[in-house]
């Protein structure tokens, strides 16, 4: 296989934990934590959807992926401009995209999101869907809370979560 044919990746370390940033076709694929209670699942479920490999090289959407976490963790970007590829289900992608609205510095509960997709009652639909995001921190996944306002499961672990609402200046639990 070439390597234009594959999944350009690179590492990033957050001051959170390190992540692994993935391209394909001018788009950013793959933002996942490095180390979390499934690694390389979100990278082999792009693999096998795609049809294609991976292989250890920057692009330039991982250079500006990498560009634009440095200046949200400095707390000097409120939205990302990279292009994503979001490779899913229709349903999961459906969700992704709902993620997406939350803004940033807000939560939203997996009910409430559930309802905002006309889906009420599909709470943990949705909470699966939230946590197969291969594209995380773009896809905001870490804006959602349990009902009572709660950190949840996260797959880059709860610290991390509350790290990420921090930057955005939640008082987070």
């Amino acid at each position: 296989m070439s390597t234009s044919s594959n999944i350009a990746i690179v590492s990033y370390q957050s001051p959170c934990g390190k992540l692994l940033l993935g391209a394909f076709d001018g788009r950013l694929c793959l933002c996942a934590w490095a180390h979390e209670l499934h690694p390389g699942r979100a990278q082999a479920s792009l693999e096998r959807r795609l049809g294609v490999g991976a292989c250890e090289m920057a692009s330039p959407v991982t250079t500006e992926a990498a560009l634009q976490l440095d200046e949200y963790f400095a707390g000097n970007r409120v939205a990302f401009t990279v292009p994503l590829m979001l490779v899913g289900t229709e349903f999961q992608q459906e969700v992704w995209r709902q993620l997406m609205s939350v803004p940033y510095g807000h939560t939203v509960s997996y009910g409430r999101l559930a309802q905002l997709l006309g889906r009420s009652g599909a709470s943990r639909a949705v909470a699966n869907a939230n946590g197969a995001n291969p594209v995380s921190i773009f896809v905001p996944c870490h804006r959602v809370v349990g009902a009572d306002g709660s950190l949840t499961g996260y797959a880059g672990g709860i610290d991390a979560k509350r790290f990420l609402l921090g930057v955005e200046g939640r008082a987070n639990r």
